[in-house]
């Protein structure tokens, strides 16, 4: 099993107060000979359909010694993730959820921004003192 980010539990209440309820504690992808474990599987009912949207959260606190290095680690999960869920789960959305001071700190700057929009990176940022979610980028 893999080891919980920091923010793990922050970002669990923040997605149960926005009215998902948590379905996977860690969502496991098995692809080929491979398996790997998103943090978060959730879905939430929407009154107007039948069935309800499903989403994957991985959670990273980049709290490592390089935030260039965690940057990096975190884009490669995302994009191994997405590539997987693409062909065994398509309806589920992922979402990489972080705090409001790293997004401001690596997303609001160009180099981040970039890396945004070519890797269609889809973000959940979070309040970690509220437990709140502030944003959702798609």
């Amino acid at each position: 099993m893999p080891q919980y980010d920091i923010l793990h539990d922050t970002v669990k209440q923040a997605l149960i107060k926005d009215g998902w309820a948590i379905t996977h504690d860690p969502f496991t992808i098995t692809f080929g000979l491979r398996q790997a474990f998103v943090d978060l599987g959730a879905e939430k009912m929407i009154a107007a359909e039948k069935e309800g949207q499903t989403i994957a959260v991985e959670v990273k606190s980049f709290v490592g010694v390089s935030a260039m290095t965690d940057l990096e680690r975190a884009v490669g999960q995302y994009a191994i993730y997405k590539s997987w869920l693409a062909r065994i789960d398509p309806e589920r959305i992922l979402y990489l959820a972080i705090d409001s001071e790293i997004f401001e700190n690596l997303f609001q700057d160009i180099s981040g921004q970039v890396l945004l929009e070519d890797y269609e990176i889809k973000i959940i940022v979070v309040d970690k003192e509220h437990e709140e979610i502030l944003q959702w980028i798609s």
